[in-house]
């Protein structure tokens, strides 16, 4: 070291250290310091953020109301009489507040398919007071994203989506938007968490944030301290209706994708490969000899859909997806529909413990058409039946008489679940009478001595978790029975 380093001036060696110490302790010593004021963000960007009311009007419904019983002439029955008169159920009109932000000078908005689902006007409120009608141009009830277009005057301030991939947890955040149709209201907060699952969809990935939001900030946006939008606010956790703390916005990433395909088509266009999926879990992945519970298990394949023709079957545990990793059940759905339809892609899956490389080409997801429920089974026909005392337990051959029973379609085959120990493992997993044990241990069953045997021999060779495939009204899922005392 230079000797005169070391004579330097006890306050210019502190000077330097300040200024090396950022340096040498990484990237994240050098995060951004909490602002000392909103005010300059807010004032830039307030003008971006409008306020959404709603109108829909309710079909009017007939009362269930009759004349009571009373004596002729009373008093009475000309009161109830005018009171059932002026309610003969006239059409009702009912108003929804929300917000939104521009995102585009020629008009485009963006708010929640909430805030203006099932709206017979939709009018739009601008910070500086100005009112507009709004059209709408397409929205999207997956992701509860929609995309309004109004005529102003002169060209509007609007907002950029930003890459929400790159918020942090414990980063600075502020909101905008209409809380209670108060009007435009600015809050503060961090993000708190990320790639949170609500169950609004099937595609949730919200960022979680302590930014105060309440009833109408729905629709509004989520700032970064560049100002740039991170998120879209639409839902949040409260026992009360008002804020505690935790509300859920929409990742600009995804964001801006579907608002993309609204914007240029007025619809969603998203990938399809016809598999139906679930959760690998901790007995499933013991069960299935997997080196963790990672993935997403494939209970159905769509019959001549894009999976099927790759080669993909039920039990594959699908855990790359082109060329990006599967970590769950949830993260699937969201790559595939990601996905251009028309594109090949490479999958790669697990089976039998090995790794493959299948080759898919994507389809369009097609819009779904709700299944009818299926109806709760009776009692079973009085016969006896053979009973797996160490799953709890009881079975038949699918013949002609239980199908017409439990309802079971002609094309299913396996053995047919009578019985269930309430007390046993298969209640725990909420397997019931009616339910069609297709396969146990990726190997296929048609008698019941076949499902006894194979649990049999399991339990022999000490396997702990005994991995079935369900058929229940037509849908194919994977349950694990842990063996009791393993």
């Amino acid at each position: 070291m230079n000797i005169a380093m070391i004579r330097m001036p006890y306050r210019i060696l502190c000077v330097l250290f300040a200024a090396l110490l950022p340096l040498a302790a990484g990237p994240a010593a050098q995060a951004r310091p909490a602002p000392d004021s909103f005010a300059d963000l807010a004032g830039q960007l307030l003008p971006t953020v409008v306020n959404i009311s709603t109108t829909q009007t309710l079909k009017a419904q007939k009362p269930q109301l009759s004349l009571p019983d009373v004596p002729p002439g009373s008093p009475l029955q000309d009161l109830f009489k005018d009171f059932l008169q002026n309610n003969r159920g006239l059409p009702r009109h009912v108003t929804s507040l929300g917000s939104g932000f521009i995102i585009d000078p020629s008009g485009l908005i963006v708010t929640n398919n909430h805030v203006i689902e099932g709206a017979d006007q939709i009018t739009v409120t601008l910070n500086d007071g100005t009112t507009l009608p709004a059209k709408l141009i397409g929205r999207d009830d997956k992701t509860d994203l929609a995309l309004l277009k109004v005529k102003p005057s002169k060209p509007l301030p609007a907002a950029k989506f930003g890459n929400s991939d790159k918020a942090r947890v414990g980063d600075w955040v502020m909101a905008i938007g209409n809380p209670f149709g108060l009007g435009s209201t600015v809050t503060a907060g961090i993000v708190s968490a990320r790639n949170r699952d609500i169950n609004a969809g099937p595609y949730d990935d919200f960022i979680q944030t302590d930014a105060p939001i309440n009833r109408g900030n729905s629709g509004g946006p989520l700032f970064d301290m560049d100002g740039t939008v991170i998120g879209v606010n639409s839902a949040i956790f409260s026992p009360t209706g008002g804020s505690v703390g935790i509300g859920f916005s929409i990742p600009a990433n995804l964001a801006k994708d579907v608002i993309g395909q609204l914007r240029q088509f007025g619809t969603t266009h998203r990938g399809w490969i016809g598999v139906r999926i679930q959760q690998v879990t901790d007995d499933m992945a013991q069960g299935l000899g997997l080196p963790n519970a990672a993935g997403a298990l494939v209970a159905d394949v769509t019959a001549g859909g894009p999976a099927a023709k790759a080669g993909i079957r039920n039990g594959d545990v699908i855990v790359g997806f082109d060329g990006k990793p599967v970590t769950d059940n949830r993260s699937l759905p969201r790559l595939v529909a990601d996905t251009n339809a028309g594109k090949l892609v490479n999958v790669e899956v697990v089976r039998g413990g090995k790794k493959q490389m299948l080759k898919l080409t994507v389809a369009k997801l097609q819009d779904e058409t709700p299944k009818t429920a299926a109806r709760k089974p009776q009692q079973p026909p009085g016969k006896a039946k053979p009973k797996v005392a160490s799953l709890g337990l009881s079975l038949a051959a699918l013949d002609e008489e239980t199908r017409g029973h439990y309802r079971i379609a002609p094309n299913v085959k396996g053995v047919v679940i009578t019985d269930i120990d309430p007390d046993g493992i298969a209640a725990e997993k909420n397997l019931r009478p009616g339910d069609v044990i297709v396969e146990v241990q990726n190997q296929p069953v048609r008698t019941p001595d076949d499902v006894v045997k194979k649990v049999a021999a399991d339990v022999k060779a000490g396997h702990k978790v005994e991995v079935i495939l369900i058929n229940r009204g037509g849908n194919l899922t994977f349950v694990a029975l842990r063996f009791s005392g393993r």
